[in-house]
Formats: structure tokens, sequence, C-alpha cells
């Protein structure tokens, strides 16, 4: 006969017992906790408690003793378990760090997780969550370009100024021109979209040649007045601002934001503006054409509409850009300038610190 393995059950911890089996709410495995300890509690031994709650005898045995070291408190929450894999300490943690900041692999021109994980003797995991304890992502990269206009400073007032407090009885034009745009055909038709699949097109493609896109983007009304030529040089520059000159109301002063394209500032170009004496160019600076807002525009007009384009001919490829710019003007929005350029200057003064204390 088996020995009576009973233990002591206060009558306080034997009322909380019962209302935790007969709780509906309670979870399964502290009902069969609790009824281990009341079985225990009356003097049944543990194989016969193992029957009655469908658990082995180990288990019985297990939660009596949680039982009678941390009272029914012990049987509310599961035992804090030593973790599979030993924590990584500081030291390796830094190693990891310093060696991504200062550090190249000899193959290769950044880290990827496994690489540095070979290096320091880590899983690919490890480094996946040092790396992203710290913000650092070796496989990304920024570009950037500083100005380094000596008269930054005043052109970017100058420009910005003129978004926010445009001159009275004035258009402000913000004028560039978008060359060397493909007409681009594939050398095979695509499938079309279709349930759980995308549509397709061929990698390579036939070029059916090019054309340049010149375009003047009024920023109090959005509307764009554009016209694409097959050249790109001063004569078709002088053109196009003939095109302005007649398309805008004739006693109107014309602030034109242009970048500094040699075009722009041809001997020819600057006769015409003295003959045209409504005309009046403001320069970006240098490096600085992001500051002109007819860029938004073609960004707009690239993504929209050329990216995926297919043009069986070069005439298509025009046709295609006369009728966007019909629909941007058909529902034109104003551009509004948000960014702050105390910030825009403050940004480039530090990068051009940062800039010569590298070389």
């Amino acid at each position: 006969m088996g020995k009576i393995e009973r233990i002591q059950v206060a009558p306080e911890d034997r009322e909380r017992l019962v209302k935790l089996v007969k709780d509906r709410n309670t979870p399964q495995k502290i009902v069969w906790r609790s009824q281990i300890v009341l079985f225990a509690g009356e003097g049944i031994g543990a194989v016969e408690v193992a029957t009655r709650v469908g658990k082995s005898v180990l288990t019985v045995r297990r939660w009596r003793r949680r039982y009678a070291s941390k009272g029914v408190d012990g049987l509310l929450k599961d035992a804090t378990r030593p973790p599979g894999r030993k924590p990584l300490t500081a030291r390796k943690i830094k190693q990891v760090v310093n060696l991504t900041l200062n550090e190249k692999p000899p193959d290769a021109t950044h880290w990827s997780e496994r690489t540095m994980a070979a290096r320091a003797g880590i899983a690919p995991s490890s480094v996946h969550k040092i790396w992203s304890a710290h913000g650092l992502k070796p496989h990304l990269t920024k570009t950037f370009k500083l100005s380094r206009d000596p008269n930054f400073v005043a052109k970017v007032e100058d420009i910005v100024g003129l978004y926010l407090n445009p001159p009275d009885k004035a258009l402000v034009l913000a004028v560039d021109e978008k060359s060397q745009i493909q007409a681009l055909d594939r050398t095979q038709p695509g499938l079309p979209m279709k349930k759980g699949r995308c549509g397709t097109m061929t990698h390579d493609y036939k070029r059916h040649g090019t054309t340049t896109l010149f375009a003047a983007l009024d920023v109090l009304d959005g509307k764009v007045i554009g016209q694409c030529m097959a050249r790109h040089r001063h004569q078709e520059f002088i053109r196009f601002l003939n095109k302005i000159n007649r398309e805008t109301p004739a006693g109107r002063e014309l602030h034109l934001i242009v970048d500094n394209y040699a075009t722009h500032k041809h001997p020819k170009v600057r006769a015409w503006l003295e003959r045209h004496p409504r005309f009046h160019f403001h320069f970006t600076p240098t490096s600085a054409s992001w500051l002109n807002a007819v860029e938004g525009f073609f960004a707009k007009l690239t993504r929209k509409r050329l990216k995926r384009g297919i043009f069986k001919g070069i005439v298509d490829l025009p046709a295609a850009i006369n009728r966007y710019l019909a629909e941007t003007n058909d529902n034109p929005k104003p551009f509004t300038w948000t960014a702050d350029p105390d910030a825009i200057i403050e940004k480039a003064r530090r990068g051009k610190q940062v800039l010569e204390s590298i070389h």
C-alpha cells in the first residue's frame, strides 16, 4: 500500500483554491494545479492524484512542492527558466558596434549580418538585435549633394521669399527642362495583372528617340505651361520663353526661378531678357535645383506617366506628355512651401563643417 502524501492546506488557501476551480474564467492550467493541491491536502497519494487530473506523477509532485514553498500565488505563474543561450555580454555588444562603425570586411564594402556574425563569433540573429537596438543599418546609404555656392544663403532667402510672399501683380514661375526623356517600347508584350499575379514587362526595350520637356509651373495656381522639343539648346529655351510671353497676361511682371544650366545664361538669352524687361530670372544655388518647385512636377510626371509607359514611336511620347499637362491644368493644385529656410541654411552650415573636418 502506497504512502499517504498529505500536505497542510490552510483554510483560507482551500477556500481560494476552490474558487479558482469553480470559476469558469480560470485558465485550465491553474485549475488542475489547484486540484492537485486540494487532493494532496486530503491525503490522496501522488499516483491517484495524477490519475484524477490527467497528469504525470512528476508533475503532481512538482506543483505540490511549489505550493509548499510559495503558497497559492506560486501556482498562478510559471517559474522563470534560464535562457537557452547565454545573453550577450556588454563587451561583445560594444565589439559589434565598434566593428560596424569603424571597420569594413576585407571582401565587401559593408557588413552583413552573416559576415559580422562570423567575425564576432555570434549568431546572425544576435547581430540583428544589436543593430536594431543601436539604429545601425549598414546595408543602407543615402545620397547627398552640398551646395558650395558662396551666395547660398541669399539665393535661398530670395527664392523662398518668392514662394511665401510673391510680389504684387506678378507671376512666379518655376522653370526648368526635363531633357533626354526616352520613348521606350518593350521587345515583347507584357502580361496583364490578374488575381495573384502582378503585371509584367520585359526588362529590355527598344528606344525610338528622345524629347525634352520645357515646363513653367505657376506656383500661385498650379497650372503648367509646357512644350516638348527635340533638343535643349539656348535656341529652344528662347522659343519657350516666347511661349511664356504669349500665354501670360501682358501687364504682369514675371519672376522665373531657374537653375544654373549654361543655356539659361547664354548671351542670346540675356539679350532676349533685355528686350523683355518684365522677365526677371532668379537663380537657384548651385547643386540645389531641389529649390525649384517644377522638379516636383517632373517627379510626378515620371512616376505616373513615363516610368511604366510604352511608346511605339517618338510621336507617342510628346502626345502622352501633352495629355498629362492638359489633365494637370484641368485640376491644378497651388504650390505650398512648408520647409523652414533657417533650418535649410543651418543644415547646410553643419554639413559644410563636417566635410571640412573630414578633409
